[in-house]
């Protein structure tokens, strides 16, 4: 299904048109959305629901055999005897969204048998779309992408507002909201380095590690691990996406930080 051309067309237009929907909304930075928090420190808006409700529409449509994995609609077991998965973040970066900053994308990634076959991510305020399909590379605006060639940890580019002391051979760059558009990042060689100790969702990678690893970046959780997509608990915890040539020296450095976290003695 996703070799198929006209599945690819269908999914790059409905992503476009939820992404131009999400813009109108925003209404180029003022936007006036009703807001709340789902849970203390997590905001939500009215077009997050507004722009889940168009792709959940819009993608039943094209596969309707794939199941439903997102962050705005509550979670049921029926995805996991699907087959193939679709699995969207309507608006991530929500925060930069609401504040009239650009750093927020529409995230949609196709998963197969727990691997992420297509990956669009649109970020329609930054006038960019990447796009993903595995073994066939990755593209921002129809250009190739390919992450950079750095081989040492010290320097390393990060987006952070600011960076921790042990961290302070790393070098700080602008960093959007969307931890989607951080990793693609890295896919662009705009980036070296993406690192989170934390327990994250599955809709806020999927689609951005397909367009990373496609460029020749890597992805993993916080120690290293392979991701996997479409589980029944559907996170991981933390997040390494690197250029290959440091990513071994950042797992080095963070995956004792994680097993501190979650109590895992060293192997």
């Amino acid at each position: 299904m996703p070799g198929d051309d006209a599945l690819y067309q269908a999914t790059l237009s409905a992503v476009a048109d939820a992404a131009d929907h999400a813009l109108t909304l925003w209404a180029g930075g003022d936007t006036r959305v009703r807001q709340w928090e789902k849970v203390p420190g997590h905001p939500v808006c009215e077009a997050d629901l507004s722009v889940d409700a168009l792709l959940r529409e819009r993608l039943a449509a094209i596969d309707p055999q794939a199941g439903w994995l997102s962050e705005e609609t509550a979670d049921t077991v029926h995805r996991l005897d699907a087959t193939r998965v679709w699995v969207v973040d309507p608006i991530d970066g929500t925060r930069d969204y609401l504040r009239g900053r650009p750093g927020w994308s529409v995230s949609v990634a196709l998963v197969e048998n727990g691997a992420v076959m297509l990956a669009i991510l649109a970020a329609p305020a930054r006038n960019e779309l990447w796009v993903a399909r595995r073994g066939e590379g990755a593209t921002r605006n129809g250009l190739p992408l390919r992450a950079g060639s750095r081989d040492t940890l010290p320097g390393a580019r990060v987006p952070a507002d600011q960076l921790p002391r042990a961290d302070r051979d790393l070098v700080a760059v602008d960093k959007p909201n969307s931890i989607a558009l951080r990793m693609a990042m890295v896919a662009a060689d705009e980036a070296d380095l993406v690192a989170t100790v934390r327990w994250g969702n599955e809709w806020d990678v999927a689609a951005a590690a397909l367009i990373v690893q496609e460029a020749g970046g890597i992805v993993t959780d916080a120690l290293g691990e392979p991701l996997g997509f479409n589980r029944p608990q559907p996170t991981a915890f933390g997040l390494l996406c690197a250029a290959p040539g440091i990513h071994a020296a950042a797992v080095e450095r963070l995956a004792p930080r994680a097993r501190d976290i979650v109590g895992q003695p060293e192997s």
